[in-house]
């Protein structure tokens, strides 16, 4: 049961509960509205992603030029992550670091290709880095491929359907 006194330091009314604990509501308050802001403020903390294969730089200083051939750089670095489209000779260990803030887009922080070619013997031959700064941004077209054919409206597609079934005899229009 909570009861009502007189509090001497507030100069007013109290509430205490059955123990004889005062009850009060401003640090309640405060206390849970100080726990939700902070509650939200960790939401907002940025996701941070890592994707793709990141070889071990100790590993990478392994691999010889002229010397080793791709068994040797499957066995020290694994599978790479994507292969060159013609012809197998250029291998790309691909890596990259994203952070992401609550629902906005996310951010590539870094980004780290290494290239890693092969001669016709399948041995290493050269072996670059690119960053994130070395990559171009490609822009997408909107262009349509146009089709050959009539564009129908809903109208037409209802009203060519008319009369086309269970007449077998008739011949089908070009639509």
């Amino acid at each position: 049961m909570i009861r009502n006194n007189w509090h001497p330091r507030y100069g007013q009314t109290a509430r205490y509960d059955d123990r004889g604990l005062m009850l009060d509501i401003r640090k309640i308050a405060t206390a849970l509205c100080s726990s939700l802001w902070l509650a939200g403020l960790a939401a907002c903390s940025p996701t941070i992603q890592q994707e793709g294969n990141v070889p071990d730089p100790d590993q990478v200083v392994q691999i010889n030029p002229g010397v080793d051939d791709k068994n040797r750089v499957t066995q020290l670095l694994g599978s790479p992550s994507s292969v060159s489209a013609f012809q197998d000779r250029t291998w790309y260990y691909i890596s990259r670091r994203t952070e992401q803030t609550a629902f906005l887009d996310p951010q590539v922080v870094e980004q780290e290709v290494l290239a890693i070619s092969f001669d016709s013997k399948n041995i290493v031959q050269d072996m670059k880095v690119y960053g994130l700064e070395n990559g171009r941004l490609v822009s997408m077209q909107d262009r349509i491929t146009p089709t050959h054919g009539n564009d129908l409206t809903f109208v037409q597609q209802l009203l060519g359907n008319l009369g086309r079934f269970n007449n077998p005899n008739k011949k089908a229009t070009p639509y």
